[in-house]
């Protein structure tokens, strides 16, 4: 008689939250939450930030991070932060809002758009499991830096035909609203602000789409937030360093002008003799986050 195989274990993203550890200012820390199980490689995983204790559901902001879709990870937050106490997450989350802080496929891992995709479960993850943490599923936003940037204005600005089937399936992916620090944002004009060849293979926007930009166009569009703007888009706050030579500051320029031609709700802040990551500027940083915190408080209040 054949003897049954040993079953098979759930997905990591239907496990129970790991135990949390407190922070100095209450905040609530859960670390490597794996919010998505993708076979072959390991679990993606998240950081979750709440509040302190408390009654009444929070909102939440899912955070993506920066590093040319090449590097990164959930716990980095560009080097103007590496000594600031409390570090921005819990800074966030002390006023009120949650925070996940995700890891999503880096470019030498997965092409365009598995990146969009990860981040999308993320959102989904959120919303479903997030009530049992205390979260709010109507009330979530997007926030990202550079490369993390542009993802968090393509969750904004994509519907569900860019969702992918990563992770738990069903719950919605739309966020409330947008908060994008220094994002590529049309990736096929990036050579043209830059001074830059088109037909570079090294590029860090050619290793996430597979090709340089200038030999796949349609698909370098396809992958820049400006070509999903509509009248409908979430209200969007774009934070740009004025000396940017990463990403130059026309890219957010660019961006709001068509945000506010379509009809939709943006601000645009830019901080003059800040470069990328606000390097090169005492004020930026501070100003940045401040900016951020305001408007996510505003956006994500329970009657909007």
């Amino acid at each position: 008689m054949v003897q049954p195989g040993p079953s098979l274990l759930p997905p990591a993203h239907e496990a129970p939250l790991p135990a949390a550890r407190r922070t100095a200012t209450g905040v609530r820390v859960h670390s490597g939450v794996p919010y998505a199980a993708v076979p072959g490689i390991r679990p993606l995983e998240l950081d979750l930030y709440l509040p302190s204790d408390g009654d009444t559901p929070v909102p939440s902001v899912i955070f993506l991070h920066g590093g040319g879709w090449r590097t990164g990870s959930r716990r980095m937050l560009g080097p103007a932060y590496a000594r600031v106490a409390p570090d921005p997450f819990e800074q966030v989350a002390a006023a009120g809002i949650a925070v996940a802080s995700v890891d999503y496929r880096l470019s030498g891992e997965a092409r365009w758009p598995v990146q969009l995709h990860d981040a999308k479960a993320a959102v989904r993850w959120l919303r479903a499991r997030g009530p049992e943490s205390g979260i709010d599923p109507d009330r979530i936003a997007a926030w990202g830096e550079s490369a993390g940037a542009h993802l968090a204005l393509l969750l904004g600005l994509t519907g569900p035909g860019m969702d992918g089937d990563v992770g738990l399936l069903g719950p919605s992916t739309t966020v409330s609203a947008v908060a994008a620090w220094y994002a590529p944002s049309d990736l096929g004009a990036l050579p043209g602000d830059l001074g830059t060849d088109p037909a570079a293979p090294d590029s860090r926007e050619a290793l996430l789409l597979g090709a340089p930009l200038g030999s796949v166009p349609d698909l370098a569009r396809a992958a820049s937030p400006i070509s999903y703007i509509g009248s409908d888009a979430p209200p969007i706050l774009l934070l740009h360093g004025r000396d940017d030579r990463l990403i130059p500051c026309a890219q957010s320029e660019r961006l709001s002008a068509a945000l506010e031609s379509a009809g939709a709700t943006v601000d645009l802040d830019t901080y003059p003799g800040a470069d990328h990551m606000w390097l090169g500027s005492a004020d930026a940083p501070g100003k940045a986050l401040a900016r951020t915190i305001d408007f996510l408080q505003d956006r994500l209040e329970p009657d909007r």
